[in-house]
């Protein structure tokens, strides 16, 4: 049961934060109210009337508008043509053409009226990620909603760009509208929210914390509620913010990257000459703004894109010119930062989705069949381990939330013997209560002996897992830092500033 009869009240002109674990429940909840599952029981009211939803288009026809985690834009299509799409506006009667002109029209008025600047003639396919939700929302708005649904926004944004958003979040509900901001982020919350609702296991939380706001619906809790507190009640026990570690023993050089020189898909060199070196036993983070050479950097070091120059080696052998299958093969464990696209095969069962690096070794399989009673027992030993909410391990990864998939990429990796691990944000999309567990992991390969190298927008969370800290900026290693360095100057390397400029300013 994703939802066990939840009552819940959002008012005009509120930011409501609907807070809980992966799998919680909370997108279930709104595709109810967006019409995409019809609920069992219970009854939605829209302005105090009755309303049932059959299809997107009768929630938009009551007022209400949803932007999903996972955008629903049609990447060769235009802003301009996206946002018509559904809702298109015909010249000349039934056989007439798409008047286009209105159609931009209306796109720059509302995204001038409500402080969200597109292009209407961009193609969506080439805007970055913090662009492309801000096409959603216009979407949303040119359709007049009173409700807006934005189903976890933060997600895949940058600091800066999650920022902007919490700001035209402001401006909304400044302007009258209505907003559930689906979450498990425990700052913005406290940052934006006007009440905070949490759903634990398809159940609202009653909280008969101080600090609940009084005569609302049952379990509404002011953002006043600590981030304890607040992660208490969406896990259901207390919850370390802080990552637990013990002073690190380094080993031998385990990856020794030398004169890395790594271009991008447009050709633009976006990894600059970096050498760096990760010793067995630690954890080296990497921090710095999202677009400064981090992605290139890991995908050079697993054989996803081939450098112009330099060496990557691992325990000195030579790992440019392998295949990725050979790298991962050879002792590497890799969570990839985008786990749709490169972490998990959606059409695939959490079972398979769990042995896609030794499918086709024992006891799994080999090259000619599978091990299906091994693969199911693996899967149940893992799901169980790493806290998976699914069904069944053989129900389909596209069925699982966000979160849920990238504990499948880390149970899959951290499962086997490893010389080094590479985790490119790992906890992207994820709630407190598995980040807590996730970062116990990435600290218990580091205590075993392997090297580990953690690549993350989160400064928190470099600061808290790192031994070392290596500062990128345009392609560059800037400075290797110790996790004790104040984060005035992290942040002034993070933005290219080196001690020596600032002085001379």
């Amino acid at each position: 049961m994703a939802n066990d009869h939840i009552d819940l009240t959002v008012e005009p002109g509120e930011v409501h934060a609907l807070l809980g674990e992966n799998g919680a429940g909370k997108s279930t909840l709104m595709n109810q109210l967006y019409g995409l599952l019809q609920p069992d029981e219970g009854e939605i009211l829209v302005d105090g009337e009755a309303r049932t939803f059959h299809s997107p288009r009768d929630a938009i026809r009551a007022g209400i508008g949803m932007v999903h985690q996972h955008f629903m834009l049609v990447p060769v299509f235009t802003v301009a043509e996206n946002i018509a799409l559904g809702a298109e506006e015909i010249r000349g009667g039934p056989l007439g053409w798409l008047d286009r002109r209105r159609n931009r029209r209306d796109v720059l008025e509302t995204s001038q009226r409500y402080g969200l600047p597109v292009d209407p003639d961009a193609l969506v396919e080439n805007l970055p990620v913090g662009a492309q939700q801000r096409v959603e929302i216009v979407k949303a708005l040119t359709r007049d909603v009173d409700l807006l649904i934005l189903d976890e926004p933060t997600a895949v944004l940058t600091p800066q760009e999650t920022e902007e958003l919490l700001g035209v979040m402001r401006g909304l509900a400044e302007s009258g509208k209505s907003i559930v901001f689906i979450t498990h982020k425990l700052k913005e919350v406290k940052a934006i929210a006007d009440r905070i609702t949490v759903i634990r296991r398809g159940k609202v939380v009653p909280s008969d914390h101080p600090t609940a706001a009084p005569d609302r619906t049952e379990g509404s809790v002011s953002p006043d509620t600590s981030e304890e507190e607040l992660a208490s009640l969406m896990v259901g026990r207390a919850v370390s913010l802080e990552v637990t570690k013990g002073s690190s023993e380094p080993g031998r050089d385990v990856l020794k990257i030398s004169g890395l020189i790594v271009e991008d898909d447009r050709g633009v060199r976006a990894v600059d000459g970096v050498d760096l070196v990760v010793r067995a036993g630690e954890v080296l983070g990497i921090a710095g703004v999202q677009g400064n050479g981090q992605t290139e950097l890991v995908e050079a070091i697993m054989g996803l894109r081939t450098p112009r120059a330099g060496t990557v080696q691992v325990d000195n052998e030579d790992l440019i010119g392998m295949s990725t299958k050979q790298i991962l093969r050879s002792g590497i464990g890799y969570i990839p930062e985008d786990r749709s696209l490169d972490g998990v095969v959606k059409e695939f069962s959490v079972a398979e989705n769990l042995v896609l690096d030794t499918y086709d070794r024992a006891p799994y399989g080999n090259a000619l069949r599978l091990n299906p009673g091994a693969i199911a027992s693996a899967a149940r030993e893992r799901v169980e381990q790493f806290d998976i909410r699914t069904s069944s391990a053989d129900a389909a990864v596209s069925t699982l939330s966000g979160g849920n998939q990238q504990k499948v990429v880390v149970a899959r990796e951290m499962s086997r013997p490893l010389r080094l691990f590479i985790a490119a944000q790992p906890t992207r999309g994820v709630d407190v209560g598995s980040i807590e567990f996730i970062h116990s992991r990435i600290m218990h390969e580091r205590d075993v002996g392997t090297a580990v190298l953690v690549v993350s927008s989160e400064l928190d969370e470099v600061v808290g897992l790192a031994d070392r800290i290596a500062v990128m900026y345009r392609g560059r290693i800037l400075a290797v830092v110790s996790p004790d360095t104040p984060r005035e100057e992290l942040g002034l390397l993070m933005a290219g500033i080196t001690a020596d400029e600032e002085s001379d300013q």
